[in-house]
């Protein structure tokens, strides 16, 4: 056996090795073979038990992940729920502080007067109430009183003290009183909204309209209490309910005692005389319970017994039974005007005096009917309506929308049909505010005053409509009002705008009222929502007061058994939202609610986005937010307009030496400490606006406008509304999509009406030199007035490159501060912008004049006729022109604050600019040092390209920035040439005034600008 064979154990070692293949034969292979197969069939096993085992474990720690995750959101739900609580808390505590002050405030106002008055009103009431005939025995005991008190010194103090113990308690009864009023009074208030509508109560519904109360005769009998606690709460708050009683139990109990069966045809009782002699006698009796348990309370009633007249009914069939023909309601209004509680029972009389028997409903409708109330209400022990399937007490009932729906349902019929069908009747001839309700006594204050009452509250509401496009709604201008109303921020009619621009290409539903008290928008779900959201709702206070909103929400449902929404912590009727949601997740001060959704992988996922990105997971479809962005920008711009005009971070100076004055503000201290380059970019986490601002270019037929109209189309917050053309004036603009734009030619005049109406956030002039003063001074002139508003101007001629007023506009070497400032920006020229960014770096180290021997395409010679945009001439051809004093000669040097030379010319190419910048050195570099302060000089400038080799022309157009490279240094190391290209329609011109623009209206630097 070899010595590097490996150990077998089954074949034997030592000397018998060589034997044992002999001795044991086949018999010995066999069995290690056997044996082999048993190993091999072993490890198989364990192989698969090995492979079972891992995979369980892998699920296990993905379900451990999954727990794990479900734990996070499980913590995130309790966090957001315990700030909420908190939140509300605080919000209820203040709230409930300010109603208490308030209600204290009409206390003083309305009740305590009251008491005073009442309380001569009784002692009044208590010598008429007295007569004649007690009047000499109480003269009598007067004067013997007097004699006894004048005769006994102490019995009269002892009189007096009597007299003010009495007077004192009267006072502390008072006092009790009232307390007991604001007791009662905070215990029912659930919400600001209820708050709020007690106060509307108290200051806008005049007494005589304010509530008809049916009570039947049950309710005086087992009742009574809770009825007269309410009516006496009302009566101190100022507020004076007509009451109208029967007594339909009592009656049948008393003819049942007096041997007389009832008779009763078609649901109406057959009143003979002997009934109605009995009637008559327990309506009075009722009625002077009634009074006598109110007075006692406090409260002076009047009952009135010759309000309703009536003729017969069906004399033959009914006898004595009466239907009401007309209502005196001067006695009614008399007896509140003088502070009393009207109280009526169910009987009439006709012409010819004769009293007749009328149904209680019957006389509390015809009474609503003449009073025209805010409310009736129907007192019942049942304390409302009920769904005869389902047992539950219906709280609402809005006809317009659901009564076919209920006339159809099969548990609706007998006596709950016929109410309904009634009250229907009724309210169909009252105010669209009224409304009926069928509570329970003991409920009557919580039924009139809060906004989720107690019993059955039927309206005639408003039907809710749907519709899922924008040209279905019946009245687009109504609708644009709608969403406008209580929003905030100047530019709202046009946010609102483009939302409805938003919703014709977009698929939604949208539910609202005839009168768009309320309006409610869903969009469905699609490849960016995996869930039907609640784009937007807006309320009006009349809308939550009527419950309106309860009828949207309702059809929302109907159609949407998922929903998603947000809403900012701060809205007052959060709590609203909390009853509708089965669930809330609450992020960075905003709400996010949903219902229906039961999955908890899919509310992992809802919750983390909302975390992530809050009320903006929702993008554009979310109204409230873009309104509220358009707030911000209008406090922005009031702010801006508040700032004295800005200097140009470069000035130019009379005298300038042979290198940098202005190094310090090149390398200033830095902006952050993570960073080479001492003014970084703004970026998106700078920006201060997201909502669109309103754009006016002026000289829009050159190739600069054209190529800064083609950006503000792609621009997510540009809305160009007016382009200025003398030539084009009333053509179409072509090339922007986002809305029809017609050219007009718009005078000095003009321009400065649209900037005392603050109609423009942004006017560009993309005029030649020397043109655009007339518009400026427009401008100036109507800012004199002093208005809020003020617009940012950006100028793209060399007229204001020169002015210290102005601010200039290039932002890779002006700080972005003071662009962000300013409302004047001058823009850098094409050859100024390449020239300066080639040279800023080395200010510093300058050792002569640079030199900048610049070339560009015929387009920026403009779209006039001349020899240097003649194709034609300048084929095969280079053209040199103004090769010393070049205007742009003069801004490079201005703005670096070193002499600079620069020899312009033009090439046979469309667009592009090559600069070949020779600059002396006064220290010795080499290529990768030059390199290096370059890149680090524009560390994160998204516009600007450092590279190794000389950029070319061709790579640069249709490019947004400028590329700088070359480097190339004399062997002296004592001179650099350095090359830098530039398209001058774009990052020379067009895209620097978007860049100047975004930064000035507080977006994000580089929005709707292609980086390189």
């Amino acid at each position: 056996m070899p010595e590097d064979a490996p150990y077998d154990p089954y074949i034997p070692s030592g000397q018998a090795a060589a034997a044992a293949p002999q001795q044991q034969g086949a018999g010995g292979n066999a069995r290690t073979q056997a044996l082999q197969a048993q190993i091999d069939d072993t490890v198989g096993v364990m192989r698969e038990n090995i492979n079972k085992v891992s995979q369980r474990g892998e699920r296990l720690d993905a379900l451990q992940d999954k727990t794990d995750n479900l734990a996070v959101s499980a913590q995130g739900f309790r966090r957001g729920a315990n700030r909420v609580r908190k939140q509300m808390w605080w919000k209820d505590v203040k709230m409930r502080m300010c109603l208490i002050a308030g209600i204290i405030i009409l206390i003083l106002i309305i009740v305590i007067p009251a008491v005073s008055t009442y309380t001569m009103l009784s002692a009044t009431s208590a010598v008429i109430r007295a007569g004649a005939r007690r009047a000499v025995p109480r003269v009598v005991r007067q004067r013997q009183a007097v004699a006894g008190a004048r005769a006994n010194p102490f019995q009269r103090l002892n009189a007096i003290r009597a007299l003010s113990s009495t007077s004192s308690t009267s006072e502390q009864a008072n006092r009790d009183r009232t307390r007991a009023i604001i007791i009662r009074t905070l215990s029912q208030i659930g919400s600001r909204r209820e708050g709020q509508q007690y106060l509307s109560y108290f200051t806008s519904v005049s007494s005589q309209k304010f509530a008809v109360i049916k009570v039947g005769g049950a309710i005086l009998t087992d009742y009574l209490d809770d009825l007269c606690e309410n009516i006496a709460f009302l009566y101190e708050v100022g507020l004076y309910p007509v009451i109208v009683h029967g007594a339909g139990p009592q009656l049948n109990r008393l003819l049942q005692e007096a041997g007389v069966e009832p008779e009763f045809e078609e649901g109406i009782r057959v009143t003979d005389p002997k009934t109605l002699t009995v009637a008559r006698k327990l309506f009075l009796q009722e009625n002077m319970k009634l009074v006598e348990k109110l007075e006692g309370l406090g409260v002076r009633t009047r009952p009135l017994t010759t309000v309703l007249t009536a003729d017969y009914l069906d004399k033959e069939k009914w006898n004595l039974v009466g239907k009401i023909t007309s209502v005196d309601k001067a006695p009614v209004e008399l007896a509140i005007s003088q502070g009393y509680v009207p109280i009526l029972t169910s009987m009439a009389e006709t012409t010819e005096g004769q009293i007749l028997n009328v149904n209680a409903d019957v006389a509390a409708a015809e009474l609503a009917r003449a009073l025209e109330p805010l409310k009736i209400v129907y007192l019942s022990e049942k304390g409302g309506l009920f769904n005869g399937e389902t047992g539950d007490k219906i709280s609402h009932i809005n006809l317009d929308e659901e009564y076919n729906h209920l006339m159809s349902q099969s548990w609706c019929r007998y006596g709950t049909r016929l109410k309904i069908k009634e009250i229907k009747e009724l309210l169909e001839t009252l105010p669209r505010t009224s409304s009926v309700a069928i509570i329970h006594p003991s409920d009557l204050q919580k039924e009139l005053f809060t906004d989720s009452g107690a019993g059955t509250l039927i309206r005639r509401g408003d039907k809710i409509e749907a519709c899922d496009s924008v040209a279905a709604f019946p009245d687009l201008a109504k609708l644009k009002q709608t969403l406008i109303r209580d929003r905030e921020g100047m530019d709202a009619e046009a946010t609102v705008d483009r939302y409805l621009d938003f919703l014709k290409t977009t698929p939604f539903k949208a539910y609202y009222d005839e009168p768009l008290n309320c309006v409610a928008i869903v969009l469905p779900p699609n490849a960016e929502r995996s869930h039907p959201t609640l784009a937007t709702l807006t309320v009006t206070k009349e809308g939550w007061l009527s419950n309106v909103t309860e009828n949207v929400f309702h059809a929302i449902k109907k159609d949407h058994p998922k929903l998603v929404w947000t809403v900012s912590e701060e809205d007052e009727n959060l709590t609203w939202f909390f009853d509708k949601a089965d669930g809330s997740f609450s992020s960075k001060g905003n709400q996010l609610f949903w219902y229906g959704i039961d999955n908890l992988q899919e509310l992992g996922v809802l919750t983390d986005e909302f975390n992530a990105h809050g009320r903006a997971m929702l993008g554009d479809s979310n109204l409230e937010a873009r309104l509220r962005r358009a707030a911000q920008v209008s406090t922005r711009n009031l702010n801006q307009s508040t700032r004295p005009a800005q200097a140009r971070a470069f000035s130019t100076m009379a005298r300038r030496p042979t290198w940098a004055p202005a190094a310090a503000s090149l390398n200033g201290k830095r902006t952050y400490a993570t960073t080479t380059n001492p003014n970084p970019p703004l970026g998106k986490k700078n920006a201060s606006n997201d909502v669109p601002s309103r754009v006016a270019l002026i000289g829009a037929r050159g190739y600069t406008g054209q190529a800064l109209i083609d950006l503000l189309n792609t621009h997510p917050n540009m809305d160009l509304r007016h382009v200025s053309s003398r030539e084009l004036a009333g053509q179409k603009l072509e090339g922007y999509t986002k809305k029809e734009v017609i050219y007009e030619n718009l005078s000095p005049d003009q321009v400065s009406e649209l900037e005392k109406k603050g109609a423009i956030d942004c006017w560009v002039m993309a005029l030649p030199n020397g043109v655009c003063k007339p518009y400026i001074e427009a401008i100036n002139e109507a800012r004199k007035g002093g208005a809020d508003h003020r617009s940012v101007v950006v100028d793209l001629s060399a007229d204001y490159r020169f002015d210290n007023t102005w601010t200039y506009g290039l932002p890779e070497l002006t700080k972005r501060s003071e662009i962000y400032k300013a409302d004047k920006i001058s823009n850098p020229g094409c050859y100024a912008t390449a020239a300066q960014l080639g040279i800023a770096p080395l200010v510093e180290y300058l050792g002569g004049t640079p030199s900048v021997f610049g070339i560009s395409g015929y387009s920026g010679a403009g779209t006039k006729p001349s020899p240097k945009n003649d194709v034609n001439l300048l084929k095969d051809n280079l053209m040199p022109y103004s090769l010393t004093d070049h205007i742009h000669e003069r801004e490079i040097s201005a703005k670096l604050g070193a002499d600079v030379a620069f020899s312009p010319h033009v090439a046979s190419w469309f667009r592009g600019i090559q600069a070949t910048i020779h600059i002396p050195l006064n220290k010795t570099f080499t290529s990768r040092d030059i390199r290096q302060i370059y890149q680090d000089r524009y560390a994160g400038e998204k516009l600007v390209k450092v590279v190794g080799e000389a950029p070319l022309v061709k790579n640069i157009m249709n490019k947004h920035g400028v590329e700088i490279g070359g480097f190339a240094v004399h062997s002296s190391g004592k001179r650099v040439v350095v090359c830098s290209t530039i398209d001058n329609l774009l990052k020379g011109a067009a895209t620097q005034c978007l860049q100047n623009m975004n930064l000035a209206l507080g977006y994000a630097e580089y929005e709707g600008i292609p980086t390189m």
